[in-house]
């Protein structure tokens, strides 16, 4: 961090190849009380982010719990209204769109969760899982259907054979790629993986994340994947977006970005994966970030991660940081890249 860097007017801009694309996106959720119901205030979920998806890539979206990056991706699908921002998918504008307008673009844009059983029925077979998406978007066709979900497990390593079953006759593993199928089901161009492998064995993550690699190679696929743990965004992500109480703090490239962190809470996430080697171990745990994440509702003056970073001066505690440019396609929200850092001295 010895150079500084020069002003960014905004983040990497989008191109016509994006798939997503995101612009000063923001949701505040009011905080009412009373009989009356009147709002004394607001939780802050996500206060101003921007990024983008380009065709067949990966843009992993990391952070702590309470970061934001769960509300980032109900925006992006549209399952909630955002307060104010843009999102745009495959050129369109999707907000202020009704329902009727979204419906032929949800088919486009689907979403892998955490724990696929609790969001499977367990009264519905496989195939009645499968291919639920099929009937919403007006396939009626029953054997068409069935023809499709039996294809469509057979693309993510199960059998065709099991569409008769019940998902709880299945591993956490197999379940996954039953909600995989699930998702693949209307040929979206978009999936988004909501800390889609967090609950599995490190062995089985493997599988899903190759299987995902493997999909994305074949079909063409664009992933928002957002997870907490770097080791599985790194291996699956072209390019990261970091976020912290409700901001995207750093962006950039993958590997670049995680070899050489420009914004401190990056390097704190950077710091706390697990290594073999002590002397880096040790080194490492001299800088791990204390504290606990401040609360949405209440987010600190100026920089939001101040009260935790162990670089902070005076303006950190009292004005926000501009995102600048912290390298080739990389942005980062920080004080220390800026002039201010060469005045401090």
């Amino acid at each position: 961090m010895s150079s500084v860097a020069e002003p960014a007017a905004a983040p990497v801009p989008a191109t016509e190849q994006d798939v997503l694309a995101v612009r000063d996106l923001v949701k505040h959720f009011p905080i009412t009380r009373g009989l009356l119901r009147r709002t004394v205030g607001h939780v802050r979920a996500v206060d101003g982010v921007s990024f983008s998806v380009g065709q067949g890539e990966t843009v992993g979206l990391v952070g702590e719990s309470g970061s934001g990056k769960s509300t980032v991706a109900r925006l992006v699908l549209r399952l909630l209204d955002p307060t104010s921002g843009s999102i745009r998918f495959e050129g369109r504008e999707l907000t202020g769109m009704g329902a009727r307008e979204l419906r032929p673009l949800r088919r486009r844009m689907q979403i892998v969760f955490q724990d696929p059983v609790s969001s499977f029925d367990p009264r519905m077979t496989v195939f009645s899982v499968i291919s639920e998406p099929l009937e919403a978007q007006g396939g009626t066709d029953g054997r068409a259907n069935r023809r499709r979900a039996g294809e469509l497990l057979e693309l993510v390593g199960l059998s065709g054979s099991d569409l008769d079953k019940y998902p709880h006759q299945f591993s956490g593993g197999q379940a996954q790629r039953i909600g995989i199928a699930r998702a693949l089901a209307t040929d979206p161009r978009l999936l988004v993986c909501d800390e889609a492998v967090s609950a599995l064995d490190v062995s089985v993550q493997a599988q899903v994340l190759n299987l995902l690699r493997s999909l994305q190679r074949e079909l063409g696929l664009s992933y928002l994947f957002i997870a907490h743990d770097l080791n599985v965004v790194r291996y699956v992500s072209d390019r990261i977006c970091v976020m912290y109480l409700g901001e995207i703090v750093e962006q950039g490239p993958a590997d670049e970005l995680l070899s050489d962190p420009r914004h401190p809470y990056t390097r704190t996430l950077a710091d706390a994966v697990a290594t073999a080697d002590p002397t880096v171990a040790r080194l490492r745990g001299r800088r791990v970030v204390r504290g606990e994440i401040p609360s949405p509702s209440a987010p600190p003056p100026g920089c939001r991660f101040h009260t935790r970073c162990p670089s902070a001066f005076d303006p950190c505690r009292t004005t926000p940081p501009q995102p600048v440019a912290a390298g080739p396609g990389r942005i980062a929200a920080c004080h220390l890249l800026t002039g201010e850092a060469a005045a401090r001295g």
